[in-house]
């Protein structure tokens, strides 16, 4: 079973990749599944402009990027998405990213490790009505890290409670994955 930590932001200077290497780094060992850091930025993903519905598309896209970026994130059982807040919402470039696939997204569970003035709350949920258009699998417990408490110089520096929750968040995404693959 794979899951993939997707880095949602394309920033410079984003706070999202020192999270997601701390999510990355508490996968270490764990057993049950492996897991890929995919960073959005890599990919370059375009505008979505396609006249084709990417839905209808097959996996079949116009451009390279795109079709790199779908063959990432449909290698994925499951997904772990590091997503920061902006103005009260999901960021563009990932809300872009996602829009441009189709099926790859379609049935899988999801995780949210979100970041923010607020925690990333609000981001959280506008991504919970999104992807429950592809009928995927969120789970309900999130982490909600705050800018102004839990980030430093390098980055992230969770809470203490924080290693606990995300061990729990990674245990339960690894077994709900498990369940629907069977």
């Amino acid at each position: 079973m794979k899951i993939g930590v997707i880095l949602g932001s394309i920033r410079e200077g984003r706070a999202g990749e020192s999270v997601a290497n701390w999510v990355m780094e508490a996968t270490t060992g764990r057993e049950a599944a492996t897991y890929e850091l995919i960073d959005l930025k890599e990919f370059n993903v375009p505008l979505l402009e396609s006249s084709v519905v990417p839905g209808a598309a097959n996996k079949q896209y116009d451009d390279e990027n795109v079709t790199k970026w779908s063959q990432a994130i449909d290698a994925c059982d499951a997904y772990i998405l590091v997503t920061p807040e902006y103005n009260h919402s999901v960021p563009g470039g990932m809300k872009n990213a996602f829009d441009s696939l189709g099926s790859e997204w379609a049935g899988k569970p999801i995780a949210f490790v979100a970041y923010g003035a607020a925690g990333g709350t609000r981001s959280v949920e506008h991504w919970r009505t999104i992807v429950a258009n592809f009928s995927m699998y969120d789970l309900r417990n999130q982490i909600d890290l705050n800018l102004f408490t839990e980030f430093g110089e390098n980055g992230v520096q969770p809470n203490e409670r924080r290693a606990g929750e995300l061990e729990g968040i990674l245990g339960e995404l690894e077994t709900i994955t498990a369940q629907l693959n069977k």
